[in-house]
């Protein structure tokens, strides 16, 4: 097999064994173990807390000590085995520090993933460039099958969501192992310090005013990221409860509906240069803010009947919604911080979305859940939906307000996309 296809399965497995479970995890929690919104909040911000310290904790080993590849697979394979133990579980604080000890060995690998494919096909003089994202989206394709393989063999309110998950991780672990060595690059120096090597020397940057008002933004967005990945196949699945709706498509499927969010990210990915160019990072980060603003109030009014179109186009504006605020965070650090802290810099927005924010989003919607929008078992959907969207209604004016950045086309165009 070739590299490109050795890797573009490496891709495709990275996301599967994330996709089998991620999206209904809230409908097993909610609907299968009937447990509150601030339990699953919690057990849904391990997501957040291992994105915060273990990324560059893996980096400096695989920098310094291990084989990237092999790293790779210890860590998928300790993934696997923790998932097989979810089945067993039926307590909430004890699910939390289960899914705490998977996403610790799981965070890390997304991108440890992205490292080895580049220095594989840097090491077989491949144009990275060219060829890394035709591999990378097959990565979106793993979560889209995976998804409909939970779905579609009836596993999204059960357990076994996990077990699928366990075993292509266990197997991904495996093959990793067969991989191109990877090994140590020793690029980091014995005499650095902790704060060096943990890349926070990028902390300096909140003494700028520019990127402090980014990051801070950067992290009360990314307290909306992921909350219709936690609540939204949940939402779905509740229409069971209205009789008109209990049969219907939607709830039969409700997972599958939710994967046009994942197809619509590929679609928007190729739009993005596009929309910088026309409009520059900061009109683009707007527009990702309120197409937020309309993927929550969408599933507000949507049904599985008249307002099927709402859902549908909720899902398609996801893409928009979530590509377009990361990648042109991501170019925006890009343009503004000296090479010599960039990574970093990039380490310290991926810290701000995912981690803080993403962390603060789950524990703060599961509290607000239960104690405004939860009543006698039920859950006012309409009502958290809209809340949703008005609060990113409200961080996007503040962001026009106070975020000052002037478009220049010409460093957009050094950058290679």
């Amino acid at each position: 097999m070739g590299l490109k296809y050795r890797l573009t399965l490496m891709s495709f497995l990275q996301f599967f064994v994330w996709g089998a479970w991620l999206i209904t995890i809230g409908t097993y929690c909610f609907n299968a173990k009937g447990w509150s919104g601030a339990q699953f909040g919690a057990i849904f911000s391990t997501l957040a807390i291992s994105s915060i310290f273990m990324p560059p904790l893996v980096g400096i080993i695989a920098d310094k000590w291990m084989n990237a590849e092999k790293l790779y697979g210890i860590l998928h394979i300790l993934y696997g085995l923790v998932l097989l133990y979810v089945p067993y579980v039926n307590n909430p604080d004890t699910l939390y520090y289960v899914i705490l000890s998977a996403m610790i060995f799981y965070m890390p690998t997304i991108s440890l993933s992205n490292s080895i494919a580049y220095t594989i096909l840097k090491n077989n003089n491949f144009d990275v460039i060219k060829t890394f994202p035709p591999i990378r989206v097959w990565g979106t394709i793993g979560f889209i099958v995976a998804m409909w393989i939970t779905n579609l063999t009836g596993s999204k309110a059960n357990s076994n969501q996990f077990l699928i998950a366990s075993v292509m991780a266990i197997a991904l672990g495996i093959y990793s192992f067969s991989l191109p060595k990877c090994p140590p690059q020793k690029s980091i120096s014995k005499d650095a310090s902790i704060i060096e090597m943990l890349g926070l020397k990028a902390f300096k940057l909140f003494g700028n005013y520019k990127m402090a008002v980014f990051f801070v933004f950067a992290m009360f967005l990314g307290g909306a990221l992921q909350l219709t990945n936690m609540y939204g196949d949940s939402f779905l699945d509740d229409f069971r409860n209205v009789p008109q709706y209990a049969n219907s498509f939607v709830v039969k499927y409700s997972t599958i509906i939710m994967s046009i969010s994942q197809i619509s990210e590929t679609v928007f990915i190729l739009a993005i240069p596009f929309f910088l160019k026309r409009f520059g990072i900061k009109k683009v980060m707007l527009i990702s803010m309120i197409a937020w603003v309309l993927r929550f109030g969408l599933f507000a009014y949507g049904n599985p009947s008249d307002g099927l179109w709402m859902i549908i186009l909720s899902c398609i504006v996801y893409g928009m919604a979530f590509d377009f605020f990361n990648i042109s965070g991501s170019l925006f650090v890009e343009t503004t911080t000296d090479s010599s802290i960039r990574s970093s810099a990039q380490g310290l927005f991926m810290m701000m979305t995912n981690g803080v924010g993403a962390f603060l989003g789950s524990k703060i919607s599961g509290f607000l859940i239960d104690k405004y929008f939860t009543h006698n078992g039920f859950k006012d959907w309409h009502s958290i939906w809209l809340t949703f969207a008005a609060y990113s209604l409200v961080v996007a004016v503040l962001f026009a307000i106070f975020f000052k950045h002037k478009h220049e086309p010409e460093k957009l165009s050094t950058i290679n996309h």
